[in-house]
């Protein structure tokens, strides 16, 4: 039986490679180098990159600051991988470039989501106990 290698906690490499791809994207949304007019006017945060095992494949979880465009901000970077793979190459020093997905972070809407529901009146009534 072959085990699923995603649910097993990321690895101390796949984390810090993870970290400076991460990083690497900062600079780049920093210095403007995307240029593509689906980007315009938009701020585009990185809050986390993901590696695979054997950190062949890093996925990018992005989000556009208010969340609005969202499926185009992932469409736009899916469009301009390639460009963003060889940037990558020449600011982190790997044996090889990992291959680069594109995923929205949903994680902000999750902790909002969370958060409605933990001030919802039912789950007030039985934290405080009446």
């Amino acid at each position: 039986m072959k085990r699923n290698p995603s649910h097993h906690p990321a690895s101390q490499r796949q984390l810090r490679v993870g970290e400076l791809i991460r990083h690497a994207f900062a600079d780049l949304l920093v210095e403007g180098v995307v240029h593509d007019p689906a980007l315009e006017g938009m701020i585009v945060t990185v809050p986390e990159v993901r590696m695979t095992p054997d950190l062949r494949t890093a996925t990018a979880y992005l989000m556009p600051l208010g969340g609005r465009g969202a499926d185009t901000v992932v469409a736009t970077f899916e469009r301009n991988k390639k460009f963003l793979r060889g940037e990558i190459a020449r600011r982190v020093s790997m044996r090889y470039t990992p291959e680069l997905r594109f995923a929205l972070d949903t994680s902000f809407a999750e902790g909002d989501r969370i958060d409605s529901l933990l001030r919802s009146p039912e789950v007030k009534r039985d934290l405080d106990g009446e």
